[in-house]
């Protein structure tokens, strides 16, 4: 019982974060596009059109919001959860990559260009529009379909390829980062990452990086 309980609870999680991802992506697009003109990539990830930092805010919303009952404690909660999670992603990704793929340097009231008050705005209205909006649907539509043999499989391979597809795009930024350092190849993974995903294929994908 207590293995159902807790396979039930980490699909539901995986497929919240899984949701933010994609549902970040095209936010990220929808307002770049909006912004310059151009339709372009703003992944996260190297495979797929999914933004990390996205799913990470959505589980984080998922988990503490819906105890907030009134939309002001919503708005709040969400623009200091959302604001931390922005400035812990630009952090680590800074320390272990040696890149950000947002710099909020030029804004009002923003923290060493990892957030800003804006942006802990825009993500109190996402917040509110989660709890409001996405939260009592996803509740429903997911515990109709979660105990049927054709969502657990589908899980269960979402699972495996999120699992790899973060794996390697960690391990390729890594070894991207060690190229930059001048770091030469010294492991049949090092020698891997350097023929399948070298600096070229990294800067299509990841386009707004910028090294620090």
């Amino acid at each position: 019982m207590r293995k159902k309980r807790f396979a039930y609870q980490f699909s539901k999680l995986f497929w919240v974060f899984v949701i933010g991802c994609f549902m970040g992506y095209i936010i990220e697009v929808a307002f770049t596009f909006a912004r310059t003109g151009k339709f372009e990539t703003r992944q996260g990830l190297i495979y797929g059109p999914l933004a990390p930092v996205y799913g990470l805010g959505t589980l984080t919303f998922y988990l503490i919001l819906p105890r907030f009952k009134k939309v002001w404690q919503v708005f709040l909660a969400s623009s200091i959860l959302g604001g931390v999670t922005e400035y812990l992603c630009s952090y680590f990704q800074e320390k272990l990559f040696g890149t950000v793929s947002w710099d909020y340097s030029d804004q009002f009231l923003n923290f060493n260009g990892r957030t800003s008050i804006l942006y802990c705005i825009v993500w109190g209205v996402l917040g509110i529009v989660f709890i409001k909006l996405v939260y009592p649907y996803f509740e429903k539509i997911f515990d109709k379909v979660l105990y049927k043999i054709g969502t657990k499989i589908i899980t269960a391979f979402a699972i495996v390829f999120m699992i790899f597809n973060i794996s390697i795009s960690s391990l390729a930024a890594q070894r991207e980062y060690e190229r930059r350092e001048h770091i030469k190849a010294d492991s049949e993974i090092d020698y891997f990452l350097d023929e399948h995903y070298p600096d070229e294929i990294l800067d299509k994908v990841y386009i707004n990086r910028i090294e620090r």
